[in-house]
């Protein structure tokens, strides 16, 4: 090469975005396309008051003939109705609608594109879609728990509020991992049957702190279906209940959610891989 030539520069490596970088972008795109059918605004409203209404309806039923359930009040029954309306609406504004459309692209076969993306696809699948509106039911929840904490039975300390929200992120992931199970035997079954009901019916009997319930139904809701005590917890934190012993139960229901999870996408994905090839 002569002392006039130029080097040639070569091609670097395609550089991988980051994996926040990738569900920052989703979920703005995600944000921007909720906008866009605001009407869904107005309906989100009326489905999440009636939806609100109908578990108030049955506490004021139930305490219209005693004082106490099973050593729950009004104000703190009324606290864990806020509480599952809020994971409620975290579950269906977060974790539904991707993980629904992850069921349908299995389904059709096209699940091949998520996967040649250069990123997780388990991240990539739980970040691209939301459903911006049902963050209404994180409002109405927020504020059945404030109307509700006044006439709790034990003064609210800066250290229940931030139990409050570490039992509440620690819901939010054990219902994630469930959802993402459930999704996850598309990779067998193709379609799983009646998906979304199955998961709400389940969620309904989670509304209620689970201590109220028969011993065969509080077990089944913290082993079997661990969804109860993902409501229960952050329930009982608001009101002063949490316990060392729950407060550890959660800690480890939620570590083992995140590992067999885990390992349900990562067979799933080989076995649909597979399939595929």
């Amino acid at each position: 090469m002569s002392s006039g030539d130029q080097p040639v520069p070569r091609p670097g490596r395609p550089r991988i975005p980051h994996g926040a970088t990738v569900a920052a972008v989703h979920l703005r795109v995600s944000f921007l396309n909720e906008l866009q059918y605001r009407s869904n605004f107005f309906l989100q409203i009326m489905q999440s008051v009636l939806q609100a209404v109908s578990g108030l309806v049955v506490v004021a039923l139930v305490f219209a003939k005693t004082t106490e359930l099973n050593g729950w009040d009004r104000s703190e029954l009324l606290a864990a109705v806020g509480v599952f309306t809020v994971v409620g609406g975290i579950l269906r504004t977060f974790v539904q609608p991707p993980l629904s459309k992850m069921v349908d692209e299995v389904q059709e076969g096209s699940f091949d594109f998520t996967l040649s993306r250069p990123v997780d696809a388990q991240l990539l699948v739980s970040v691209r879609e939301i459903s911006m509106w049902q963050l209404i039911d994180v409002a109405v929840g927020m504020i059945i728990i404030a109307v509700a904490t006044p006439d709790l039975p034990s003064e609210l300390s800066i250290t229940d509020i931030a139990v409050f929200l570490v039992m509440l992120a620690a819901g939010a992931v054990i219902a994630y991992c469930l959802w993402l199970a459930l999704a996850c035997s598309a990779f067998w079954v193709v379609k799983p049957p009646y998906m979304d009901n199955l998961f709400y019916y389940v969620a309904r009997a989670a509304q209620y702190p689970i201590s109220i319930y028969p011993t065969w139904l509080r077990i089944s809701l913290t082993t079997l279906i661990p969804l109860g005590i993902a409501v229960t917890a952050p329930a009982e934190a608001i009101t002063s209940r949490l316990s060392w012993a729950t407060a550890a139960t959660i800690a480890a229901v939620t570590l083992a959610c995140v590992a067999i999870s885990r390992t349900l996408w990562t067979r799933g994905v080989r076995r649909y891989s597979g399939a595929s090839s």
